[in-house]
């Protein structure tokens, strides 16, 4: 049996998945991504990373990161993870541990010492329960988990158990990033859901904090900002195309 399948019959929680989804479809329609999406890809990175970096508490102005002059080590953190997902896609379903531990090195890197990068601090037993969510199974009871509710589980895991030191939570946003990736949802990593989460930020951290709870209410809550911040980062996306198309 599917293990999330149940999380689908929680009030309200199938159509907000769906019709997040289809605002992500539309927005996948954007004319500036027939000839230009390579330029709104690298965009919708710089702004996930920012995003990711301000829910840590180190916000800085998009532009002045943009600009080369933020050196606070939790940004460029976030910017190298941003930097190195494509490159983790494929191994991300093989190896999810190795994984989480390479993006904990990257957003890690100059905030703590260097004999704990890469370490898990707790939560050994459910790291491996979500990596085996996580991981390639030819069996159909796995194939037909939405993506995005995949994503929403693997992110709110990571981020209530916490299972790194320090910047933690940019690890979360990176693996639910690569979910989404990974899944074919957003294969060329052009929605940045972290924008959503900072655009509601008070929602993201409240709608974990009840995640963290265990009940079908925190679930519930939970699974309702995701769709909701995957909305608002559809919208991202068609403001950064609206940009690079006004741009050229």
């Amino acid at each position: 049996m599917n293990p999330l399948a149940p999380l689908l019959d929680l009030a309200d929680v199938a159509p907000a998945l769906a019709a997040a989804r289809d605002r992500v479809d539309a927005a996948m329609r954007h004319r500036a991504l027939r000839r230009h999406g390579g330029q709104v890809a690298a965009e919708a990175s710089l702004r996930a990373a920012v995003a990711s970096a301000a829910l840590e508490g180190h916000a800085y102005d998009l532009e002045e990161v943009r600009g080369g002059t933020v050196t606070d080590p939790v940004v460029q953190g976030a910017l190298r993870v941003a930097e190195s997902l494509g490159g983790l896609v494929d191994l991300w379903p093989r190896a999810p541990r190795q994984v989480l531990a390479k993006l904990h090195v990257l957003a890690g890197r100059g905030v703590v010492p260097p004999s704990e990068l890469g370490r898990l601090v707790g939560g050994a037993e459910r790291i491996d329960a979500l990596s085996a969510l996580v991981a390639d199974c030819p069996s159909p009871d796995r194939s037909d988990t939405p993506p995005l509710l995949l994503a929403a589980v693997v992110h709110a895991e990571l981020l209530t158990l916490r299972p790194f030191a320090g910047p933690s939570g940019v690890v979360a946003r990176a693996a639910a990033r690569l979910t989404l990736i990974n899944r074919g949802f957003d294969p060329r990593g052009l929605v940045a859901v972290e924008v959503g989460h900072r655009l509601r930020e008070p929602e993201y951290v409240g709608a974990a904090g009840a995640y963290a709870t265990g009940t079908p209410d925190g679930v519930r809550s939970w699974l309702r900002h995701y769709a909701a911040a995957v909305t608002a980062a559809a919208d991202e996306l068609t403001v950064i195309g609206d940009g690079v198309l006004a741009s050229v």
